[in-house]
């Protein structure tokens, strides 16, 4: 396997680089300490790593997880929604994690065989407020 810091360094490169996003960090802040300003704004957040059984001889393929949390403030007018401004971004996150051109899978420069958005993505569309979040799971298969 190619070292986790390489892999998740990827990850975060190809995420981070979805255009719009004013604040992007490896180091999670909780969504009630990042300004209106500094958003539309990108966490990643390492998870839970699980090892799969290989024949002997063969090296553990492994699956990493992730979490990009998303938060988006529709800013004080009163009248406007964050959902729709959450909703474009959650796409443009959907398509940096799309698969290049010709491959079958994201795989992160070739690091490794799969990465995708996998899971239950929690949303709070902000309907109470200007303030929305998204919550995304990626799930990174091993070489």
């Amino acid at each position: 396997m190619t070292g986790r810091e390489n892999i998740f360094s990827a990850l975060f490169s190809l995420v981070s680089g979805v255009p719009g996003l004013v604040t992007t960090s490896r180091r999670l802040v909780m969504w009630t300490d990042v300004l209106p300003e500094q958003q539309p704004a990108l966490y990643q957040a390492q998870r839970n790593q699980h090892s799969q059984p290989r024949p002997a001889g063969l090296p553990l393929k492994w699956t990493l997880l992730a979490d990009l949390y998303l938060y988006v403030n529709c800013g004080g007018d009163p009248q406007a929604l964050a959902a729709p401004l959450l909703n474009n971004f959650l796409d443009a996150i959907e398509a940096a994690l799309a698969p290049p051109v010709g491959k079958p899978f994201q795989t992160l420069g070739d690091l490794v065989q799969h990465c995708w958005i996998c899971g239950e993505v929690i949303t709070d569309e902000g309907t109470l407020g200007a303030q929305a979040v998204a919550i995304i799971p990626v799930e990174i298969l091993t070489v």
